[in-house]
């Protein structure tokens, strides 16, 4: 069975690799480092298809230590022992070269399996992973190594592997074979920066396309009915997730109507129909807030609209809400003065709840001063009167400011009024 077209064609010098200029380019530091054979322990982060395996893969034809490749979703502390078993033996005269890939998935017991042999030099560590080392790599493993970020692809880099792939491919036909201006470009474009999924497209649509009179063509129509939904890049337990509902929120926090339409698009076109819901919800109430109350029953009931008749009718009320969250005044006066309570509260400054505050309904007869002397507002003009609320020991702390929108001017007004102040 012919291994995938990616594997096939995976570059076998620094110099094929698209991409990644920023740590492979003249005279960069990682670079430097593989010509000159002075392999560190690394740990490649970034996006999957962006030449994190083909590098290491690279880096281990120049070195003469004997390589071990681990998938980390599969790997078990079983064949770490076996690969340190083969440590200061024939088998591994010079040590060994591990590549683990997705590190991330080995649990903290694991990684420190490696501690001791990465230390003292007998295993020199290449691990990738798509996620944050900072957030799942034992800290003494990110100590002892160098961290290069990978970044996603441009189109045009990626446009140039689909020419190199097409090249590749016709030498396997007899017939004639042909590709329609544009094609590469296309693909370059939907891959967003991911090599890998712009070649598994060139193989599909070269295995697509049929011989027509002893002619191959290869069009960017036939690439489109390939790509309709692989163009979305997402994973929802991921980095990428994450950022997604982060470029999302900010977008409407920055009143950018078109940005934001975008990134709900890109959560709705992959189905995630809950986080973008929740998040809208989420902006709503943190970021209009006071500004203009209403906006929370208004959203609420878009969000329940979507959740009732569900993908892709879902996308019609929140677009409407989203327009609406983007456009309406902002004010994030309540959740700071929230914040601000919440630190006092965590700090321990609390203390007893003022007496006529307190549910009382019996004095014991050691007490000299009963009664509770609660004020009832609605028994004094403009329903208010003054009396302290706060514990003592926060009295006078104040926590919310009036933002400087037209509805909290406006009871900032009425309140300045009826309580006498400026």
């Amino acid at each position: 069975m012919a291994s995938p077209l990616a594997d096939r064609i995976r570059p076998k010098s620094l110099d094929d690799i698209v991409g990644q200029k920023h740590i492979l380019g003249e005279d960069k530091p990682l670079r430097n480092m593989i010509e000159d054979g002075n392999i560190a322990n690394l740990i490649f982060y970034g996006p999957s298809g962006t030449g994190k395996t083909t590098l290491a893969e690279i880096i281990a034809g120049k070195t003469n230590k004997k390589l071990h490749k681990l998938n980390a979703t599969q790997a078990s502390t079983a064949q770490i022992r076996e690969i340190v078993s083969q440590l200061h033996t024939l088998q591994a005269p010079n040590g060994i070269l591990l590549y683990l890939d997705e590190i991330q998935y080995f649990t903290k017991k694991q990684q420190q399996t490696l501690l001791e042999y990465i230390e003292n030099g007998d295993i020199t560590l290449i691990a990738s992973t798509t996620e944050n080392p900072y957030f799942y790599i034992h800290s003494a493993i990110l100590s002892r190594s160098t961290v290069f970020e990978f970044r996603s692809v441009e189109k045009e880099e990626i446009a140039k592997a689909c020419k190199r792939a097409f090249r590749i491919i016709a030498e396997g036909y007899e017939s004639e074979f042909e590709v329609e201006d544009g094609v590469c470009e296309f693909i370059g474009r939907l891959a967003n920066g991911d090599v890998r999924k712009a070649l598994n497209t060139v193989e599909l649509a070269t295995l697509s396309t049929r011989s027509v009179d002893g002619k191959r063509l290869v069009t960017v129509e036939r690439v489109g009915e390939l790509t309709q939904k692989s163009a979305v890049h997402y994973d929802r337990d991921g980095d990428y997730h994450y950022d997604i509902l982060s470029a999302f929120q900010k977008s409407m926090r920055g009143s950018d109507t078109d940005a934001a339409l975008h990134y709900l698009a890109r959560l709705l076109e992959a189905g995630d129909l809950p986080s973008a819901t929740r998040r809208l919800l989420v902006c709503a109430c943190e970021d209009v807030g006071l500004a203009y109350p209403m906006i929370i029953p208004i959203v609420k009931a878009a969000v329940d609209t979507a959740l009732m008749v569900g993908l892709p009718e879902a996308r019609i009320p929140l677009a409407d809400a989203v327009v609406l969250v983007c456009n309406s005044p902002k004010s994030n006066s309540a959740y700071l003065a929230y914040d601000m309570a919440a630190a006092d509260v965590r700090k321990g400054k609390a203390g007893p709840i003022p007496r006529q505050l307190q549910n009382m309904h019996y004095d014991g007869e050691d007490n000299q001063n009963k009664g509770q002397f609660y004020l009832y507002p609605h028994d004094y003009e403009n329903h208010y009167v003054r009396q302290q609320y706060l514990p003592d020991e926060l009295k006078n702390r104040k926590y919310y400011e009036y933002g400087d929108n037209k509805y909290e001017q406006g009871s900032k007004a009425y309140w300045d009024k009826i309580k006498g102040e400026k």
